[in-house]
């Protein structure tokens, strides 16, 4: 009698590293398998509750902070672990994130610095780091914060006579009015501030180069786009938004909105994207292509947004608000998926991503500045091959079922405020009625227009080129 037998080579599946134990191949028949949706969905319901669990976004503050409220945070782009904060009381500190440690601490400005930004290293300049900084006193004065500059100080006398002599100050500007914001181009020497006038300078001159302002009493903030160098955006005491090109040396395009805006970021992966953080408490992302209307709502503050940054990758946001919160948002959702508070926090004034998008930075009125996760439930510390893996398997399980119900509730589920709690609530209260109102309204009167979410805020659009300005009222833009 002879028996057939199906015989297998152990080189086939077998390990090299492990040649002793046999490793037998798995079959992925679902038929042999019936309850693997089930297994699936209980895994992802308790990775679902370990994250909530090990959620532990703060991780401390950064030195003993400031005596006075932090109102101005610069990142230095070519560097993770440095940072510049500005106070109220003029006195400026450059941090080491790694060590929570300030490098140095001196009185920059006599009065509150009002600008602040870290320039980027010019071909010229490799490995050398300048920062630039205005404020009240009328001056914008030019540092220099590289390592070998601050390491022989020892006392406060030593740091005093640097800073005063051929140290660390490297140049002092001088304007005809106080200064409100400031910020670097990404490639030249070309700086540009806020104030009574939007100025073009130049770090080569003491004087400025050119006068862009556009029919605005105060200049608020203004940022220079990091993909599209020549141009910058700035913000309005008039409730403006207005776009500038330094290559024909002109204002391009201007939006007025319903209320001021307070902060103005743009998006570091898509040129044309920028988001601002308004009193109305909301954030809107706005395409520079088509102002007539926002990209997005990101809502859920119940005070003015005081801050906002784009992580680097370019798919979050984070926002400061006067309701002492920091929330999260993703570019293509309207509500936050973090909210970040504590006890002792004030009204939270800066906020910004660290470079590699792993942390956030915030600056609040009570001096402090305080160093968060990007993910509240993520560690940094090293992980093995396994846990790596066990992690990123149970992400995309948590991706597969995020809208069960169950996973749905406890993912989202917050603690918050109690004040925050009761705002919300009565918000919600107010914008039902406002709803329910627009609703009976439109009973009665059938012409009436309809204004979509993202065109409520716009009060009207002004178009500027060939010396000709366009003006187009929020009505023309519901007529298109």
């Amino acid at each position: 009698m002879k028996i057939k037998t199906i015989k297998r080579s152990s080189d086939d599946y077998v390990p090299v590293k492990s040649t002793q134990e046999s490793q037998l191949p798995r079959n992925l028949n679902p038929e042999l398998h019936p309850f693997e949706r089930a297994r699936e969905y209980t895994k992802a319901l308790n990775a679902t509750k370990l994250e909530r669990m090990f959620a532990k976004p703060f991780i401390g503050q950064l030195g003993y902070g400031h005596r006075d409220g932090v109102y101005v945070i610069a990142k230095n782009y070519n560097n993770l672990n440095k940072l510049a904060t500005g106070s109220g009381d003029g006195v400026i500190k450059y941090w080491n994130m790694s060590t929570r440690e300030e490098y140095v601490s001196f009185k920059g400005h006599y009065g509150m610095v009002a600008g602040l930004c870290v320039t980027p290293q010019i071909q010229t300049l490799k490995n050398q780091n300048f920062m630039l900084s205005c404020g009240d006193d009328k001056t914008i004065k030019l540092w220099s914060i590289n390592n070998d500059d601050f390491s022989n100080i020892k006392s406060d006398e030593e740091l005093i006579t640097s800073i005063n002599g051929s140290g660390a100050l490297i140049k002092t500007f001088y304007g005809d009015h106080a200064f409100q914001g400031i910020d670097h181009h990404r490639s030249n020497s070309t700086f540009v501030t806020g104030g009574a006038q939007i100025q073009l300078w130049d770090s080569q001159r003491s004087k400025p180069l050119s006068n862009l302002s556009w029919g605005a009493d105060n200049i608020t903030s203004v940022k220079f786009n990091q993909n599209e160098l020549d141009i910058f955006a700035s913000s309005g005491s008039d409730n403006s938004i207005v776009l500038y090109d330094i290559r024909t040396n002109s204002p391009t395009q201007k939006i007025v909105q319903t209320m001021r805006t307070n902060a103005i970021c743009w998006n570091p992966m898509e040129a044309f994207n920028f988001v601002i953080a308004n009193e109305d408490h909301n954030a809107y992302y706005y395409d520079m292509r088509n102002m007539s209307r926002a990209l997005n709502v990101f809502k859920d503050h119940v005070s003015a947004v005081m801050d906002v940054d784009f992580s680097p990758t370019g798919d979050e946001i984070v926002t400061g608000s006067y309701d002492k919160t920091i929330r999260i948002y993703k570019t293509n959702q309207g509500h936050s998926r973090e909210i970040y508070h504590t006890k002792r926090m004030q009204h939270v004034f800066q906020v910004k991503y660290s470079m590699d998008s792993k942390y956030i930075v915030s600056g609040s009125d009570d001096g402090n500045v305080r160093l968060w996760r990007s993910q509240a439930w993520e560690r940094s510390n090293v992980k093995t091959t396994k846990e790596r893996t066990k992690l990123e398997y149970d992400a995309k399980l948590k991706e597969r079922y995020k809208f069960m119900p169950e996973i749905r509730r406890i993912s989202r589920h917050r603690h918050v405020p109690k004040v925050i709690k009761k705002a919300q609530e009565i918000k919600n209260i107010e914008l039902s009625s406002i709803k329910r109102r627009e609703m009976n309204e439109r009973r009665t009167r059938k012409n009436k227009e309809f204004v979509p979410e993202r065109k409520k805020q716009i009060v009207g659009t002004v178009f500027k080129y060939d010396d000709k300005k366009h003006t187009k009222s929020n009505n023309e833009n519901n007529d298109n």
